[in-house]
């Protein structure tokens, strides 16, 4: 494997500039390459599409079992001032670690293949770190996949990167599907399809009492300010609604979604049917 380079990388390198480059959506997309920053993603993609890595010497230093792992994975290490890691990062105070990745999102008919057991999908989600934050709890739940539609933020953004605090590595995500697709694929495998609204007519309380939880099931999730329209809701077979017990008005789109995974991860893990999560 290449050492690490005994010499800072210039800021002027060709390097330098490809992954400035990386935080326009529309060279992500070109590459097919992605940043990931911090100890935390570099570590997670470490084996999983990093290709290149720029770090510090003292974050070198101070996280060199990650940089052992990249050059493990075949990625070239850059030790870079901080003024590199700084053009190249995207957040205010960077961590000395940027790495550069493959684009890993999976295609839809793979994730149907695998008869998915829980799926969350975000049907156009707009903002970056709700639907990296999302993911992370689609993960934490134990969710098999994420489906993106085509309408929904950037999978590679990087706060979306950032919010997902690893998870995007860890779980098939699908990037860029119809939301009409999306559920009529889901259902052809069996999975039910509910939609989490405010103004659902069934009550996510009520159906896990009832025991409905416990088979396959996708969630779809909508817009942080108007959430689903109609005729998306009008394609699942059920609008269920997150009940609020307290005075507060709403909660917001990932506090929801962790909400109503956990719940279907219970029922389907609960032994001897589904059990109500306040216990009734």
């Amino acid at each position: 494997m290449p050492p690490v380079s005994p010499e800072l990388i210039s800021p002027r390198s060709p390097r330098v500039s490809a992954a400035r480059r990386l935080a326009k959506r529309n060279f992500r997309g070109k590459e097919r390459l992605f940043l990931a920053e911090g100890p935390q993603a570099v570590r997670e993609a470490a084996g999983h599409g990093l290709v290149e890595l720029f770090a510090t010497v003292e974050a070198a230093e101070r996280y060199a079992d990650i940089v052992g792992e990249a050059r493990d994975a075949a990625a070239r290490v850059h030790l870079a001032s901080e003024q590199v890691i700084a053009d190249i990062s995207t957040t205010v105070t960077p961590q000395g670690l940027v790495g550069i990745c493959r684009f890993v999102d999976t295609p839809f008919e793979e994730i149907l293949a695998a008869r998915p057991q829980l799926v969350a999908v975000l049907a156009n989600v707009r903002d970056p770190g709700n639907a990296g934050t999302v993911l992370r709890c689609a993960d934490a739940a134990g969710a098999e996949a994420v489906v993106l539609t085509d309408a929904s933020v950037d999978l590679y953004n990087p706060k979306a990167v950032r919010a997902s605090v690893g998870s995007l590595f860890h779980l098939p995500v699908a990037v860029g599907v119809p939301v009409d697709e999306a559920v009529a694929g889901l259902k052809g495998v069996g999975v039910r399809v509910l939609a989490a609204d405010g103004a659902g007519t069934d009550d996510l309380d009520d159906e896990l009492d009832k025991g409905t939880m416990g088979g396959p099931t996708a969630w779809v999730f909508g817009n942080e300010a108007w959430g689903l329209p109609e005729e998306t809701r009008a394609l699942t077979d059920a609008v269920v609604r997150v009940p609020i017990h307290g005075k507060a008005e709403s909660l917001n789109l990932a506090t929801a979604a962790a909400v109503c995974l956990y719940a279907s991860a219970r029922a389907q893990r609960a032994s001897g049917g589904c059990r109500s999560v306040t216990g009734a």
